[in-house]
């Protein structure tokens, strides 16, 4: 009769009797595996230990990422904390918009800013289309992206044609009517890339919107004569 087991079904048993090692232990000292590095018989707590430290490295990398990431996310807060400090100081439109200008330009570092409301008694209806007011009204959040066939690329004059990137950002009022659109772009091809978070740019637009409102003095829901 033939007695010898498949590996499979040794296996099988182990994976079924996680005691069986308990009772033969001096089995389990004898077992050897390869060393994935040097390719030598090492004793399976060897092993073990090896796996361990390699465990170990990995959580380490993974915790100095997070920290990373943390560190990044305080100092943004900081710089969107400045700014709406900022957009509370300012009495009237143009502070509120150097406040805007400056701050993203200089503690954001963004090389490009344009930004344009409409239904508002403002300096800023330049340029601004029917189109324009439709797109930005259809944005659900900030839209990050190429800058190539977007119409508000044409705001930014001479440098339009050396913008690669730009991070589109609606200004909405209490009751989710768009008036305006805050734009930033770079030449820089991945700095507004598809994907990136949205979270401090939506925190942005609903800071810049709210002051906007307050020293403009009128509603996007309901049009100055």
């Amino acid at each position: 009769m033939n007695t010898e087991m498949s590996a499979e079904a040794v296996a099988r048993y182990l994976h079924d009797h996680p005691e069986f090692f308990d009772a033969y232990t001096d089995v389990l000292a004898l077992m050897t595996l390869p060393d994935p590095h040097t390719g030598r018989a090492i004793s399976i707590t060897e092993k073990q230990l090896f796996t361990l430290r390699d465990k170990v490295r990995t959580l380490e990398a993974k915790l100095a990422e997070l920290i990373t990431f943390g560190n990044e996310n305080d100092a943004i807060s900081s710089k969107v904390h400045d700014l709406a400090v900022a957009l509370i100081a300012a009495q009237d439109e143009a502070t509120m918009v150097r406040v805007i200008y400056s701050h993203l330009g200089g503690a954001f570092s963004v090389p490009h800013v344009a930004l344009r409301v409409w239904n508002m008694p403002s300096s800023l209806l330049d340029a601004v289309t029917d189109t324009t007011k439709i797109f930005a009204a259809g944005l659900k959040r900030p839209l990050c992206g190429p800058a190539a066939e977007q119409e508000s690329v044409t705001w930014f004059g001479e440098a339009a044609a050396h913008l690669r990137s730009m991070a589109q950002v609606p200004l909405r009022d209490a009751h989710g009517a768009c008036f305006g659109l805050l734009v930033m772009a770079s030449e820089e091809a991945h700095r507004f890339y598809p994907a990136l978070g949205t979270l401090y740019l939506e925190r942005i637009g609903d800071m810049a919107s709210a002051a906007l409102q307050r020293v403009l003095g009128a509603s996007p829901s309901a049009p100055s004569n």
